[in-house]
């Protein structure tokens, strides 16, 4: 496991294996996600949006239809209200 430092801007420093397994460069942009168990993981965003496909799967929840989705969302919207 490889630990780094937060300075006091709150800028880390990758070591160059970590960018060179992620393919990172100079100017290269990640996100960071926390995932359903508190998990912070790191996503280079120079990658094929294909690739990333699954990637936020949690074991045991069915996908939802288009929709499923779009009814979530009105019912988000109509809390707004």
């Amino acid at each position: 496991m490889l630990s780094i430092v937060v300075t006091d801007n709150g800028q880390i420093t990758l070591s160059e294996e970590i960018r060179q397994h992620l393919k990172l460069v100079s100017g290269s942009r990640v996100e960071f996600v926390i995932d359903e168990n508190g998990q912070v993981k790191l996503f280079p965003l120079n990658v094929a949006v294909e690739i990333l496909s699954g990637i936020l799967h949690r074991p045991g929840i069915q996908p939802a239809s288009l929709e499923e989705m779009e009814t979530a969302i009105s019912e988000g919207a109509n809390d707004w209200a």
